[in-house]
């Protein structure tokens, strides 16, 4: 692999990968094809109401009428945008409506723990001092409040990976790398927990903290490895013989939180970190080969952490090998990457808490997680998705039924990790990968897949799917449930490698680009209704689709490509948040110019959309949360710059001087008569 392919390659995460998805589970244009045309099933996705989906009504957020009627008319109270929309911008700088204002608030090197070591900008900072320190490239995100405070809490903050030339005062072109190189990779990674509070100016300015509960979990924090695959075989390494412990959490994308206080941080490509240097990928297990892992015949990983002049103590960079070169899985770290792709539990108000690896919810590229509205004596349920090329959608039960004082131990422990199947008239189907199902053993025999216990079920997640007849989806990242009818949304980003032959009612554009919004209703059982609420695209091309007053091609208030995150507001209002990369980001025309990376609010019920944000160059807009009175904004604006040449920065935020480095960061937003955001 070139080194401009690798920077593209950790730059874009999914967006490069190898094809991974061979299970050739039948796109769903060739199941409709026996039932009705293509040009049927297009034209219901366009222009249908719920109704024709089974007869089932399928009400929009902001709506709880089941009868399929037009919602423009009911609800008068359903959330509604206040703002008026932006245009779209190539300014190093984050745009907002007339009417608000906002401020940087923890840019990546910000001391938060330690010593606190001052960040120093022309990337000089060492390994140690990166420890103490707000992690780099920041995505999902959470606030929790202190006693119930809008302007006192702590802000949790994903890292999900770096930018070699900009975090390295002079980075490394050889190996083996200095140990310090590896050791602030490592430390950027994972997760920051940073108490905040509003500053004595006011407004959009809010100042860290320097107390006890602040806390940097990265690539080398001691885990626990929690349910059905704790002590399985295939977890064992020499760190821990039995499987139950492993170190650092990598890849951090998107996020979740429980009902119980507590944060879920998600790990996504896991897969570029590790390198199998003595198998080639038809001797690899499936747990490395359905997962991407770099095999003997590729150059490497994303970052060679297994190549240092110096290893790190107790073995915390030779893990990154995961080749057999011991007597036993107790004597290497084969296993090592099966500890990986997992969601994980923090405690942010315990310091000292080991964070929790929860395993039940299945080993994949988790984007995201995001819970049901909880129910007091029924079962908590959650949704993620795999942030793949023709990747699936997951759910997951819990054995576990809800009632207040429960906890993650609870709950996350035992249940049921189901896929979604989503057929071509709008039902859909939960499939269940569970090795005591009868219809799932079934189809493993039928398809000749063996798997020894649920353990094994889990860790090969994708695998269980691909048997179960999931639905191979473009990128599912993030989810959203709609907190007034409990309506789940999910991001479909992109997939420029879906032919003709492959689309399908849920994925129905070839070469798709600009991505779009999928949703769906719970049915009864394992069913599901679903619809198309968004396609991405150019003017003309871009539409908001059924079930909404609007059905209206988008244009220049709200044209958007590659939808990624996605949040509602406790009003309501979802806020939509793009992640375009390479040429799309560039743009070409007029009527392609989608400008910088944005931010869009949504009426669900209408279909009314209108951009909010833009910003800086080169970023991602990725991980947004609000204060509980709804009076202030976080929003994380992601690897402004990209991965530009040393002195050469296409970016300089937040600073905007014209010579600084680019410092993904947290931005703070509120209005400046101090009313209630979007209204």
């Amino acid at each position: 692999m070139s080194d401009s392919e690798q920077q593209l390659r950790q730059q874009e995460g999914a967006n490069y990968e190898p094809e991974m998805n061979r299970s050739g589970n039948t796109p769903m244009a060739q199941v409709i094809e026996t039932r009705l045309s293509r040009r049927s099933v297009l034209q219901s996705l366009v222009g249908a109401t719920a109704a024709s989906f089974m007869g089932v009504g399928l009400a929009g957020c902001g709506s709880d009428d089941d009868s399929g009627s037009d919602e423009s008319n009911s609800h008068a109270d359903a959330p509604r945008i206040g703002f008026n929309a932006i245009a779209t911008s190539r300014a190093d700088t984050v745009t907002l409506p007339e009417g608000y204002q906002w401020a940087p608030l923890i840019p990546w090197g910000t001391p938060i723990t330690g010593s606190y070591p001052d960040y120093r900008s022309d990337g000089s900072n060492s390994g140690e001092e990166a420890l103490q320190q707000i992690g780099s490239n920041h995505d999902g995100m959470h606030y929790f409040p202190l006693n119930g405070s809008s302007e006192h809490g702590l802000l949790v903050v994903n890292h999900e990976y770096i930018d070699h030339n900009v975090l390295h005062a002079n980075p490394a072109t050889s190996l083996p790398l200095p140990q310090d190189h590896v050791l602030k990779e490592m430390a950027s990674h994972g997760v920051s927990v940073v108490e905040v509070q509003r500053s004595a100016a006011g407004g959009s300015h809010w100042e860290v903290v320097r107390g006890a509960y602040n806390r940097r979990i990265t690539a080398l924090t001691e885990m626990e490895m929690t349910g059905p695959v704790r002590g399985n075989d295939k977890l064992k390494t020499a760190y821990s013989p039995d499987g139950t412990r492993t170190r650092g959490t990598i890849n951090n994308c998107s996020h979740g939180f429980t009902p119980w206080g507590t944060y879920l941080t998600c790990e996504e490509n896991f897969r570029g970190y590790f390198h199998n240097t003595s198998q080639n990928v038809a001797a690899q297990p499936r747990e490395q080969s359905r997962y991407g892992i770099a095999n003997a015949d590729d150059a490497g990983s994303w970052y060679n952490w297994d190549k240092i002049d110096s290893h790190l103590p107790r073995g915390m960079s030779e893990r990154f090998d995961v080749s057999p070169s011991g007597d036993g899985a107790n004597a290497d770290y084969r296993n090592e990457c099966n500890n990986f792709g997992w969601i994980v539990e923090i405690d942010p108000f315990d310091p000292y808490s080991t964070p929790k690896k929860r395993t039940a919810l299945g080993r994949f590229a988790h984007e995201g997680i995001v819970f049901a509205q909880p129910k007091v004596g029924e079962p908590v349920v959650f949704y993620s998705g795999d942030d793949a090329r023709f990747e699936y959608i997951y759910k997951f039960v819990s054995k576990a039924l809800y009632r207040e004082g429960i906890s993650g131990d609870e709950v996350m422990n035992e249940g049921t990790l189901y896929a979604a199947k989503f057929n071509g008239d709008g039902n859909g189907e939960w499939l269940p990968l569970d090795i005591n199902d009868p219809g799932f053993q079934a189809k493993a025999s039928a398809a000749n897949v063996r798997f020894s216990n649920q353990g094994d079920v889990l860790i090969n997640a994708r695998t269980a799917a691909d048997v179960a007849g999931a639905t191979p989806m473009d990128r599912p990242e993030w989810g959203a449930v709609c907190p007034r009818t409990g309506m789940v949304y999910f991001t479909l980003t992109n997939n420029t490698r879906r032919e003709d032959s492959q689309t399908d009612a849920p994925n129905p554009r070839a070469n798709n680009s600009t991505g779009h919004i999928i949703r769906w209703s719970e049915g009864e059982g394992t069913g599901f209704s679903w619809d198309i609420f968004l396609l991405g695209g150019h003017k003309g091309e871009g539409k908001v689709l059924p079930n909404t007053a609007q059905q209206a091609a988008l244009d220049d208030s709200n044209l958007l490509s590659c939808p990624d995150g996605l949040w509602f507001d406790d009003s309501g209002l979802m806020w939509i948040q793009t992640d375009m990369s390479g040429s799309m980001l560039a743009g070409s025309n007029a009527a392609g110019d989608f400008g910088n990376n944005q931010m869009l609010a949504a009426e669900p019920d209408t279909g009314i959309i209108k951009r909010f944000l833009t910003g800086p160059n080169n970023c991602e807009v990725s991980g947004v949360v609000m204060t509980p009175d709804r009076r202030t904004m976080f929003v994380n604006l992601q690897h402004p710059g990209g991965d530009s040449e040393p002195g050469a920065f296409t970016s300089h935020f937040p600073a905007n001087d014209g010579f600084s480095r680019p410092r993904s960061t947290t931005v703070v937003i509120t209005r400046k008569d101090g009313g209630l955001i979007g209204s």
